[in-house]
C-alpha cells in the first residue's frame, strides 16, 4: 500500500508494473518539513509520520510512504504555500545546483503497534540553467509548481530548466522506484522473520 496521494508516485510505480493500493496520509500527519536542518533527516521524519498514520488505519497491510524535499543554500524547500513563495524558490534555484532528497519508509502494524521495517533516503543533484523573470512568471502562472517540492516538476514544464542531473531521475519526481522496491523487499523479509518469531 502506498501512503501518498501523489499521482506522480502512483504513475512511477505503475510504469514499473507495480499496482499499489493508494491511501493518502491524513492531513494532520503531513506536518511541515521546516526550512532548516538536515534535509534527509527532515524528509525521513515526515515520511515516517505519514507511513505510521496509514499503518495505524490499515493494520492488515505493508505500507510504503515517502517524502521529497529540495535543498539549496542550507534551506529546505517543501511545497510552496503561495505563488510568491514559488517565485522565490525558482529564483533561488535558477543558474545553480541543488539537491533533491526522497525519504522512503516501509512499516506495518505488528504486535499492537506500528513497526518501521525499513527506511532509506535517495539523493539526486540537479543544476538549473539561468532563468529569466519571464520564464519564472510563466511557469508559476501555469499552476504546476504549487504542489511540488522546490516549486518545480522535472517531468513537466520545468524539464527545460534542467542543465544537468546526477542520481536517480525518478527520485526528482518523487519516488526512486528501484530503491523503493528494494526497500519493500527488505521490509517483507523482516515481516517474514517476525512472523516466525510470533509477533506478527
Amino acid at each position: 500500500m502506498l501512503a501518498s496521494g501523489s499521482p506522480r508516485r502512483r504513475e512511477l510505480l505503475e510504469a514499473a508494473g507495480v499496482h499499489a493500493e493508494i491511501m493518502p496520509a491524513p492531513e494532520d500527519a503531513e506536518g511541515d518539513v521546516g526550512e532548516m536542518g538536515d534535509p534527509g533527516a527532515l524528509a525521513l521524519a515526515a515520511a515516517e509520520r505519514k507511513t505510521a498514520a496509514v499503518a495505524k488505519m490499515r493494520t492488515d497491510a505493508l505500507v510504503l510512504g515517502a517524502d521529497t524535499v529540495v535543498a539549496a543554500d542550507d534551506r529546505v524547500l517543501g511545497k510552496p504555500s503561495s505563488p510568491e513563495e514559488a517565485r522565490a524558490m525558482l529564483r533561488l534555484l535558477a543558474g545553480r545546483k541543488h539537491a533533491v532528497y526522497t525519504a522512503m519508509v516501509a512499516a506495518a502494524w505488528a504486535d499492537g503497534d506500528v513497526r518501521v521495517l525499513a527506511r532509506a533516503v535517495a539523493v539526486s543533484e540537479v543544476s538549473f540553467r539561468p532563468l529569466t523573470d519571464e520564464e519564472i512568471e510563466a511557469y508559476v502562472e501555469s499552476g504546476e509548481p504549487m504542489d511540488k517540492a522546490g516549486a518545480y516538476g522535472i517531468q513537466g514544464g520545468a524539464a527545460g530548466f534542467v542543465a544537468a542531473l546526477t542520481g536517480p531521475w525518478d527520485n526528482v519526481i518523487g519516488l526512486p522506484v528501484s530503491q523503493a522496491m528494494e526497500l519493500v523487499a527488505e521490509a517483507e523479509r523482516v515481516l517474514a522473520r517476525a512472523g516466525e518469531a510470533g509477533w506478527r
